[in-house]
């Protein structure tokens, strides 16, 4: 079976937890502390170098990192991934959008949210942060306005990467009710067969 090394609160792992639940592929999860230096140690690094979560190992034991080159993996053959080389090319447009410039900012946020006593030199930067989160949102809102999804015309992975933390945002401190065209896409993503909320193991 598919081995999960995952953290439940992390968008990122919650991204490839939501995409195997929705393809209905069986998996083993393996909770890892992040505060707590979890990933940081030698029998970890030794399978994964970056220290980080999401992580998988398949049954013949071979290891896959970073959650978007793993939601690519999985979605390869489904619904999930366009079969048009453009539409994959705009999905994959979208999956460095979230990489770039969502993630480092809207999860951050919520990050140091979610853990104040955990020393981090970007509490510094936290105004900036901010800002920039919101310009994110600002660029989504703007696709989402003549747009139900952001590739393809249907839900895939791009839709599970930019969700992950955007449904989650108010818990770093970003205000969604300026963003209608981003809440009604939520909701259609929340109406998907086999969705999971990010607290479900």
């Amino acid at each position: 079976m598919i081995t999960l090394y995952d953290y439940l609160p992390s968008g990122n792992g919650y991204k490839v937890r939501l995409l195997l639940s929705q393809l209905g592929i069986a998996f083993k999860r393996v909770e890892l502390d992040i505060t707590k230096g979890e990933t940081r140690t030698k029998e970890f690094l030794a399978k994964f170098p970056n220290g980080r979560i999401p992580a998988i190992e398949l049954d013949d034991g071979r290891l896959l990192f970073e959650s978007n080159a793993i939601c690519w993996y999985f979605a390869e053959g489904t619904p999930m991934m366009p079969a048009d080389i453009f539409e994959r090319a705009r999905m994959m447009q979208w999956l460095c959008f979230e990489q770039y410039s969502h993630e480092p900012y809207i999860a951050v946020a919520r990050f140091f949210a979610m853990h104040p006593h955990v020393q981090d030199p970007r509490v510094a930067l936290k105004g900036m942060i901010v800002q920039r989160g919101y310009e994110a949102l600002g660029v989504m809102e703007e696709h989402l306005k003549s747009h139900e999804w952001f590739a393809a015309s249907r839900y895939t992975i791009a839709d599970i990467a930019l969700f992950a933390y955007t449904h989650v945002a108010d818990e770093g401190g970003f205000d969604l009710a300026k963003y209608p065209s981003i809440r009604h896409w939520l909701e259609r993503v929340r109406s998907q067969p086999k969705f999971i909320p990010i607290a479900q193991a």
